[in-house]
């Protein structure tokens, strides 16, 4: 098995969930890695959106933020924030990547605050364009590094972005646009999808060395297992090898 840490893990996951001729607004960190990663290898004709206005860069060159130049190289279209999230209500992005504090088995997402919201216990940074990503993108990708009851809970403290709010339909009564939602959660423990039926999010995938128990009990609320419960792949050579010599030679997050 290749030698690779946390990080690198979690990003040649994730770069396996996008398909190619889609489009994904991508932001800070993993997603940019993910995102330059897929192109490279079996997404060539993925269109990155970054909320600053940058459309199909190229990310030959691995963009800092999503306000940095290199996002505009080479690409179809240089525009701005309010283009951008127009785009996404009109639902031509496919794919969108967030990330959060808490998250519950709905995959409603909390950045905003912990415990009550005034006076709080501790104010995080708020929704930036997340709840524009997580309500108008078909497909959100929800990636938590670390798989623990604190972040796992039974009920958000705050709805910054929305899941799939209560259960069935309740987006849809929301006013969201239908057939959107969260798609699938990784984690550095698993990879978890959410039931058609019930929407509640479901353990689909351990990771090597984990079991289904670890997932479970790292989880603050019921998880529904799939019958089958695969295990995930770990990076190959070749993905390790364009990760740490082409995209983030620098180590600008993969040392992380």
């Amino acid at each position: 098995m290749p030698d690779c840490n946390q990080t690198e893990f979690l990003i040649c996951l994730a770069s396996k969930l996008i398909e190619d001729r889609t489009t994904a607004f991508v932001g800070t960190g993993i997603p940019m890695l993910a995102a330059a990663l897929a192109k490279r290898l079996h997404a060539p004709n993925l269109v990155s959106i970054f909320e600053f206005g940058g459309t199909g860069a190229s990310l030959e060159k691995l963009p800092l933020g999503v306000g940095d130049s290199r996002t505009f190289h080479k690409a179809v279209a240089a525009s701005g924030i309010c283009d951008m999230m127009e785009t996404a209500q009109r639902g031509f992005i496919e794919y969108g990547f967030l990330g959060g504090a808490q998250i519950d088995s709905y995959g409603n997402l909390n950045t905003t605050v912990i415990g009550q919201y005034w006076p709080p216990k501790v104010r995080l940074p708020g929704s930036g364009g997340a709840n524009d990503v997580g309500s108008h993108c078909w497909k959100t990708i929800i990636i938590m590094r670390q798989h623990d009851t604190r972040r796992f809970v039974p009920k958000v403290d705050f709805i910054t972005t929305p899941g799939y709010l209560t259960g069935p339909g309740a987006r849809e009564k929301a006013g969201l646009p239908p057939n959107t939602g969260p798609y699938r959660v990784v984690t550095n423990l698993a990879l978890m999808d959410f039931e058609p039926e019930t929407r509640r999010m479901r353990l689909i995938a351990t990771h090597p060395g984990v079991t289904k128990e670890q997932v479970i009990e790292n989880t603050g609320f019921e998880l529904p297992v799939a019958d089958e419960v695969k295990t995930n792949p770990t990076p190959t050579d070749e993905e390790l090898k364009i990760l740490r010599e082409k995209i983030d030679p620098e180590r600008y997050y993969i040392s992380k």
